[in-house]
């Protein structure tokens, strides 16, 4: 049984959910305000987050009949009878429960009493959060299922995990930290298209309503090409504008196995090909996270 969990976790999208806590932990080092205990403690708060959703998408999706005979990947716990839905809904709620105290941790060696409307504010931040990644899938108005999930992705895996996480080190802001969190935000929302492009079939059947869903497969790969575009152009605005010195622009590396990802998609005829591409998708935003947070401090 805790074989079958550890699958259900899905551990493959984990280095993709800590991309944005990478490059906002980066940006902090660079100015002298990075802190090892407020990093461990953000990373798995997001991995803790990312597991929730990960279970309640299973859960989602197999109770609603989603994940049946025509879909693509890999089977899903509820899908293959490993894990009963009473289980996974047990394994959500003490997931949902450690999350929210590794959070407020977090949160009280940031800010403690000194900063208490900043912990008051997070921790709306927290719930909100929660909310969202049990929602995506699960209940009668699973946002999911009405092509919301891009929004998700982009604002909780982009903006609030790369602003938020400098803001926990650094307690201020600056305007111009929008432009990698959107990078890594439109990267991220790039894997979930690529899983709704792969999964569009079933999805349509199960009346799983996602964007590729509404604007079809042509525009959506119109779509992918323009997230991929859009994610290289704010990451080099952003080091044009604070450049310093050619190592910043050390990311680029990481543009060149999107690139080729760019070229398989334009190409594709067969969106179950696209499979294998998830996984390096996602490991080369993880990569693109490391090289450019490096390009800040080097």
């Amino acid at each position: 049984m805790f074989k079958a969990f550890i699958k259900a976790a899905r551990l493959r999208t984990l280095p993709l959910s800590i991309s944005g806590i990478i490059i906002g932990s980066f940006l902090a080092s660079a100015e002298a305000n990075f802190n090892w205990v407020i990093c461990l403690l953000a990373i798995l708060t997001t991995v803790g987050f990312q597991v929730l959703s990960n279970f309640a998408n299973d859960y989602g999706d197999g109770v609603k009949g989603t994940d049946n005979m025509d879909r693509v990947g890999p089977k899903r716990a509820l899908q293959s009878g490993t894990i009963t839905p009473k289980l996974m809904l047990k394994a959500i709620k003490i997931t949902g429960a450690i999350t929210f105290v590794i959070a407020i941790s977090l949160l009280y060696i940031a800010f403690g009493s000194t900063h208490i409307y900043y912990f008051f504010l997070f921790l709306l931040f927290g719930i909100a959060s929660i909310i969202a990644a049990i929602k995506y899938t699960m209940g009668d108005k699973a946002y999911g299922y009405s092509g919301y999930g891009d929004v998700f992705v982009f604002v909780f895996f982009g903006l609030l995990s790369v602003i938020g996480s400098y803001f926990l080190y650094s307690k201020q802001l600056d305007y111009t930290i929008l432009f990698p969190a959107t990078s890594v935000g439109m990267l991220s929302v790039a894997v979930l298209n690529l899983n709704n492009m792969r999964d569009r079939i079933s999805d349509e059947k199960a009346s799983k309503r996602t964007i590729v869903v509404k604007i079809g497969d042509e525009f959506a790969k119109y779509y992918h090409y323009y997230l991929l575009t859009a994610s290289f152009l704010f990451a080099l605005l952003y080091n044009t504008i604070h450049y310093k010195s050619p190592t910043q622009f050390l990311f680029i590396v990481s543009f060149v196995p999107i690139g080729i990802h760019f070229l398989t998609v334009y190409n594709n005829k067969d969106p179950k090909l696209l499979d294998p591409e998830l996984k390096k998708l996602a490991l080369s935003t993880f990569l693109f996270a490391i090289l450019f947070g490096l390009g800040q401090v080097l």
